[in-house]
């Protein structure tokens, strides 16, 4: 379902976006610019040119948010489009946001709640995800993991090669690496890797956002031929 802001808010977010357009396109002429808010199960916005028209669709989660936040995403937005470099206040000012602890906890409820995490039995047809969990979780943390959903993902892909997902505490490895001609010794780093997000969360600290913390990396070197195992993923 998509829901309109209301014509009071959607005249000011218009105005908003406008200046940003005119200020980032260096022009005095702004197209015509439509704003929406929708029921997405993330927080992701989007925005697309088409016909002479601006459409810009907003994360429902963001719709309570204060003035100035929504004006550094319109400023995101609008740069992203005309490919021109965010202007670094609004970044951080937007960051600042989605980093509250508040904001994050409804996030992942949010994502729970509307989203569906799709991916295939961890039975792949070289490798079991189940048995190389279960063998990392005895080598490196005393058996004393518990064990998160596991799954391939449904389109291999050749960049993410794995993730942690903690709305729905799942690690996904892909499909790409259920070959033969890959080793299993990069397939058991990667599930080692996508462990360690789950023991060291994201640490988040106003603008900041550290995915690997000093603990993780300090713990990823107990992986056997880390250097090797990590060319051996760029030669793939």
């Amino acid at each position: 379902m998509r829901v309109q802001a209301g014509p009071a808010h959607a005249g000011n977010l218009r105005a908003v976006y406008e200046r940003a357009w005119r200020e980032l396109a260096a022009t005095e002429k702004a197209p015509i610019i439509e704003v929406r808010f929708c029921r997405f199960a993330s927080d992701r916005s989007i925005i697309e040119a088409r016909d002479g028209r601006l459409r810009v669709r907003i994360s429902d989660l963001l719709e309570g948010a204060p003035e100035g936040v929504l004006e550094a995403l319109a400023y995101i937005l609008v740069a992203r489009l005309l490919r021109r470099p965010v202007p670094a206040k609004h970044r951080d000012r937007y960051r600042r946001f989605l980093n509250r602890r508040d904001f994050r906890r409804r996030l992942h409820l949010v994502r729970q709640l509307r989203g569906r995490k799709r991916y295939s039995s961890p039975q792949g047809r070289c490798f079991d995800l189940v048995e190389i969990f279960d063998e990392l979780n005895r080598r490196f943390f005393g058996g004393l993991m518990a064990r998160p959903e596991l799954g391939w993902s449904l389109k291999p892909s050749r960049t993410r090669l794995g993730h942690y997902d903690p709305s729905f505490n799942a690690i996904i490895v892909s499909s790409w690496l259920d070959r033969p001609e890959v080793p299993r010794l990069v397939v058991d780093y990667v599930v080692f890797h996508e462990m360690l997000h789950l023991r060291f969360p994201v640490e988040h600290s106003g603008a900041r956002r550290r995915i690997h913390t000093e603990s993780f990396l300090t713990e990823e070197k107990r992986f056997p031929e880390l250097r090797a195992v990590k060319e051996k993923i760029r030669n793939l």
